[in-house]
C-alpha cells in the first residue's frame, strides 16, 4: 500500500488525492525516462526559429506551473516573458501582432475554451504555439503547432497533485532544451520526491496548527513563489481556508500589516539566490510575533516556529519547486481532513472549469 493511502474502505475521504499524490515520484521518473527525448526534440525546433519573446497563457493551477516557466525563461534564457490576460483576445477582440513570439499554453485537460481560442488566435497572429497538457488528444493540442504531453496519467481529484508536478517538470525539460542543457540537474529528483512523501507524519503534525485557522499567509522569493501561490490555491479549495499569496518583497509593501502573533505564516525558502532575498522577509515576520512556519533547508527551518527541512542539498533552485509543493500538498490534505472534510470533492469545482 502507498505510504500516503490511508487504510479503510474505499470510500475513504481524500483517497483518490491521497493516491495520486503517492504516484509523483514514479511521474517524474516516467518524464525523465520517456518524455525528455520528445520534450528536447521539440525545444530544439522552437529553439531554432528564435522567438523574440515568450508569452505564457494558463488558468488555475497551471497558472502557477506557466509562473514558474516565466523564471526558468527570463532567468536561464533571458527571453523578456509575460503572462497573457486571455480576455484581450477572448472578450475584446484585441489582434496583437505576434510574429516571431512564442506562445505557450499551460493545461492539465487541454479542454478549456478560453484556451482554445486564445491559442487560436495566437497562431493566427503569427506566434509559434506550444501547448504543455496531460492529454495529448485535446482540443488544445490539436490547435497548437507544437505539443508536450506530461504524462502524469489520469487524475481524477479536484485538487491537481500530479498533474502540478508534472507540468513543472516538462517545463524545466524544455527551457533547458532551449539552450541545449541536458536536464541533468533533475535526475535526483524522483528519489528525492519519495523521501519527502515518506515524510507524511511530520506534516500530519504541522496540519494540527492549522485545522481552527481563519487565515494564512503564504510567501517566498524568486523560483520558490511560484510554489506560495499553489500551496495557498491547494489550502483554499480543499481546507476552505482563505490563504493569501505574496511575493516576500510584495509583503513588505502592506501586507505585512496585517500579520500578527495569531497569524500563520508559511515562508518558502529556496536554497540559493531565492532564499537569501527572503531572509529580511523572515527577520521582519519574526520580528511581529508571526506563528511562522519554513518549508526549507534545515539552518531556516531551525530558526522558525516549526517548519519541514527539505531534502535540497546538491538540488539546483531552478528545479526545487518540483520537491518544495509535495510537503504542502500534503498539508492541504491533512488539514482538509482533520477539519471533517473530502479533499476529492470541494464544493463548487468542476475538475475541467470551462471558462470563456
Amino acid at each position: 500500500m502507498s505510504a500516503i493511502t490511508r487504510t479503510g474502505s474505499g470510500e475513504q475521504p481524500g483517497r483518490i488525492m491521497a493516491g495520486e499524490m503517492a504516484e509523483q515520484p514514479a511521474v517524474l521518473r516516467r518524464i525523465l525516462d520517456q518524455g525528455a527525448p520528445a520534450i528536447r526534440r521539440t525545444a530544439e525546433r522552437i529553439a531554432a526559429r528564435n522567438p523574440r519573446f515568450v508569452l505564457l497563457t494558463a488558468r488555475g493551477t497551471s497558472d502557477n506551473a506557466a509562473l514558474y516557466a516565466k523564471y526558468l525563461l527570463e532567468v536561464l534564457l533571458g527571453k523578456p516573458c509575460g503572462l497573457t490576460s486571455m480576455s484581450t483576445t477572448t472578450a475584446y477582440g484585441a489582434e496583437p501582432d505576434l510574429t516571431d513570439v512564442l506562445v505557450i499554453t499551460v493545461s492539465q485537460s487541454g479542454g478549456s475554451p478560453d484556451l482554445v481560442a486564445s491559442t487560436r488566435a495566437a497562431r493566427a497572429a503569427g506566434a509559434i504555439t506550444l501547448a504543455v497538457t496531460n492529454n495529448p488528444d485535446s482540443p488544445l493540442a490539436a490547435v497548437s503547432e507544437h505539443h508536450i504531453d506530461v504524462l502524469a496519467g489520469p487524475e481524477k481529484a479536484l485538487p491537481a497533485t500530479k498533474t502540478y508536478t508534472a507540468e513543472l517538470l516538462a517545463l524545466y525539460l524544455f527551457v533547458e532544451g532551449m539552450r541545449g542543457g541536458d536536464g541533468s540537474a533533475a535526475q535526483a529528483l524522483p528519489d528525492r520526491a519519495q523521501e519527502i512523501l515518506d515524510r507524511r507524519a511530520e506534516v500530519r503534525q504541522l496540519a494540527s496548527r492549522y485545522r481552527f485557522a481563519e487565515r494564512m499567509v503564504l510567501t517566498s522569493r524568486g523560483y520558490g513563489y511560484p510554489t506560495a501561490k499553489e500551496a495557498a490555491l491547494k489550502l483554499m479549495e480543499t481546507s476552505y481556508i482563505p490563504a493569501l499569496s505574496y511575493s516576500g518583497a510584495d509583503l513588505l509593501h502592506g501586507p505585512l500589516a496585517m500579520v500578527d502573533n495569531i497569524s500563520p505564516v508559511i515562508a518558502i525558502v529556496p536554497g540559493g539566490r531565492g532564499g537569501r532575498a527572503l531572509r529580511p522577509v523572515l527577520d521582519r515576520l519574526r520580528g511581529r510575533g508571526a506563528d511562522l512556519v519554513v518549508i526549507g533547508p534545515r539552518e531556516e527551518v531551525d530558526q522558525a516556529s516549526a517548519g519541514f527541512a527539505l531534502p535540497t542539498e546538491g538540488v539546483a533552485e531552478e528545479v526545487q519547486p518540483i520537491l518544495e509543493i509535495l510537503p504542502l500538498q500534503l498539508l492541504a490534505y491533512e488539514v482538509t481532513i482533520a477539519r471533517g472534510q473530502d479533499p476529492d470533492a470541494p464544493r463548487a469545482l468542476a475538475k475541467v472549469t470551462e471558462t470563456h
